[in-house]
């Protein structure tokens, strides 16, 4: 049987020889620098206990955070590994040790890219867990038995837990080896608790039209969990991936108030040092004049928290 394809979900083309040459030839390769790793913050204090009434988010590394709702805890692209296929090592632990893990009523998975589909990390949830992803993903996981496993598509939506979830567009592509490129489809998601708490994590973007329409069909998103990192050079990175200044923008664009940082700090991707994205979203925060107490520029392990229910 042939391989889905979903090529004609690309907004962008993929890199060429070409491409691939000049970034070996002006760059050395795909090696991120690492340099910084020591100012990327770290708060490793403990997971605070759920109060009732509220929802919380808490940013565990690079694109996995813990999201608690209405009584229900959903990990986002969970990563516990240190180490991720092509040699990537983590440099700032996860925010919250394994152990400290509440029962995971959901997981979501962005695409099938090893810093967000972690092997190793999968392998240690309970194969009841139910996980929700992209087409053609399902397969992977039930072949290492989980029989809980929702695959949608753009714009579908199901229901576990009590909590609503959509698959939403992004720009970008999906490759797990040689032979699969763009058989599995990319995205993010949009998870709406009952009492109307919504949050939005977008996985892995470039910056596009897909964000308004995300904010068009979901209005009233509380926080957005938005990547930050991994953008240089740009030459190369901007069709699939958001720098700082674009992750503001596309919190416009997505109707959102708060944006909670993602997709640095953690594993050393591409050549910008590791705090400049810190650095730069706030720089681009305080350019819009938007209040700071909105930006969750969290530090590895943090929690912040909001009453539930919708907002003004």
């Amino acid at each position: 049987m042939a391989r889905p394809n979903y090529r004609d979900r690309l907004t962008a083309p993929l890199p060429r020889v070409r491409d691939m040459a000049r970034l070996l030839r002006e760059s050395g390769g795909f090696g991120g620098s690492g340099a910084n790793a020591d100012l990327v913050p770290v708060l490793r204090t403990g997971l605070p206990a759920a109060e009732p009434g509220t929802a919380s988010w808490t940013w565990v590394g690079h694109s996995t955070y813990l999201v608690r709702l209405n009584g229900v805890s959903v990990l986002t692209d969970p990563v516990w590994s240190p180490k991720i296929p092509g040699g990537a090592q983590r440099r700032t632990p996860p925010g919250i040790a394994w152990s400290e893990l509440p029962k995971i009523d959901a997981v979501v998975i962005s695409h099938d890219h090893y810093d967000h589909l972690d092997a190793p990390t999968i392998k240690r949830l309970p194969r009841s867990t139910p996980i929700l992803a992209g087409l053609g993903l399902g397969g992977w996981f039930r072949r290492r038995g989980f029989h809980q496993v929702t695959e949608l598509d753009w714009w579908e939506s199901a229901t576990v837990a009590g909590l609503s979830f959509d698959f939403v567009p992004a720009h970008h592509w999906s490759r797990r080896g040689p032979l699969d490129t763009c058989s599995t489809l990319w995205g993010g998601w949009v998870i709406t608790a009952p009492d109307g708490t919504r949050t939005y994590h977008a996985g892995d973007s470039g910056y596009g039209e897909r964000f308004a329409q995300i904010g068009e069909r979901y209005p009233g998103i509380d926080v957005a969990m938005l990547p930050i990192g991994a953008y240089e050079p740009r030459w190369f990175m901007r069709p699939v991936h958001v720098n700082p200044e674009e992750a503001v923008r596309a919190l416009d664009d997505v109707g959102a108030q708060r944006l909670a940082a993602m997709h640095w700090g953690t594993f050393a991707l591409t050549r910008e040092p590791m705090d400049e994205p810190l650095r730069l979203v706030r720089k681009a925060w305080a350019a819009a004049g938007r209040d700071p107490e909105h930006l969750w520029a969290l530090a590895v392990g943090e929690t912040r928290t909001l009453p539930s229910g919708p907002r003004a």
